[in-house]
């Protein structure tokens, strides 16, 4: 009998389709032989602190051939601090993502229920699957969450929920009214996990502060990254706040190591420098602002955007432009595979990417 790895695999696993990332700068410059690629797909901060960068491997060259602290101790108590939350209701991950998957590894077993909304983040839904799970998707309303339509799909068999607020792709919103409507009538069955990565740039808006709310409602969970306004996507820290009882139980699913060193120390460092997030959120508000009207003045309909990115609905198949805008240099991410097969999410840029982005989508859209 020859050798089948997909009928060994979990069911779970075999019915997936593997996540797929913005597309590489460098994979466009093998490909295409482009340089002065402007990459807006993966709702980066064009910035990152080179202060914090510096310090954090000053920190960790002498200790690289050590193992991290495991409890994360030093990260851990700063959040502590700054959160106003005890250090034994955190989680921390190899970014947020790994969070979301141990909520669901260590919450929901085969058969038992999770819901999540339509347009809403693809991990919820991959996690969901690989441990064969009785995945609800709620109907979209206004292209964002439904909560109404999400607590119907709610029974005794739900374990969790996920909220992203704002969400991604679609960067729509959740009201405090809103939600805290439909806490008051979730079971103490259900975990409600209320994904925060994008909370830091959030300014204006009748917005929820999920860890504010843990105390009256514990079967609540915050998840939080910093790879976006921290501008460290790449060291691949997140961490999760929660009752002490749910961060334990994450605590003995995660792995001991998950999160590396120079991460750890980056992190940490990053919490003190209210001068980089300060001017990144102010970049960042001007510059969706700038890309608001240039999609207004190509005559195209847009999301208003909660966070550092906007999804732009161009009335026709957006896979041309999204091809076009690439052979300009231009990195933008397709969303057909969130259920919006005619728009293109753009994450903000520095103003210079922004302008050449514009240039890119309009040149596109007039071929």
């Amino acid at each position: 009998m020859a050798f089948n790895a997909g009928e060994l695999a979990v069911k779970g696993v075999r019915a997936l389709q593997p996540y797929q990332p913005g597309k590489p700068v460098e994979e466009l410059e093998r490909d295409l032989g482009l340089s002065d690629i402007v990459k807006l797909a993966s709702n980066e901060n064009p910035r990152t602190s080179r202060d914090v960068i510096a310090k954090a491997l000053a920190l960790q060259q002498s200790d690289s051939s050590r193992y991290p602290d495991g409890s994360g101790y030093a990260l851990k108590s700063r959040l502590s601090e700054l959160l106003g939350v005890s250090t034994d209701q955190l989680t921390l991950g190899n970014g947020s993502n790994d969070v979301l998957e141990l909520l669901v590894r260590a919450f929901v077993c085969p058969g038992q229920g999770v819901v999540v909304s339509e347009h809403a983040f693809a991990v919820y839904s991959l996690a969901a699957r690989a441990v064969g799970a009785d995945l609800k998707t709620a109907p979209a309303r206004a292209w964002g969450h439904d909560l109404d339509a999400m607590l119907s799909l709610v029974d005794q068999n739900t374990r969790v929920v996920f909220i992203a607020n704002p969400n991604n792709p679609t960067g729509t919103w959740v009201e405090s009214k809103a939600l805290l409507s439909f806490l008051d009538l979730v079971p103490a069955t259900t975990i409600v996990v209320i994904d925060e990565a994008y909370y830091e740039y959030c300014e204006g808006q009748d917005f929820p502060n999920a860890i504010d709310l843990l105390n009256k409602y514990p079967f609540l969970v915050s998840t939080r990254t910093f790879s976006k306004i921290y501008g460290l996507a790449g060291m691949r820290v997140g961490y999760s706040v929660s009752s002490p009882a749910i961060a334990d139980l994450l605590n003995r699913v995660r792995q001991p190591f998950n999160v590396n060193s120079f991460g750890l120390a980056a992190a940490r460092l990053a919490l003190d420098d209210s001068e980089f997030l300060a001017e990144s959120r102010r970049l960042n508000t001007k510059g969706r602002n700038r890309i608001y009207a240039g999609f207004s003045e190509l005559g195209l309909d847009y999301f208003p955007s909660a966070g550092n990115f906007v999804c732009v609905n161009l009335a026709r198949p957006a896979d041309p432009v999204y091809e076009s805008m690439l052979k300009q240099g231009v990195i933008v991410r397709p969303v057909a595979n969130y259920g919006l097969p005619n728009h293109l999410r753009v994450t903000v840029g520095l103003p210079h990417e922004n302008e050449k982005m514009i240039e890119a989508m309009a040149i596109a859209l007039s071929s």
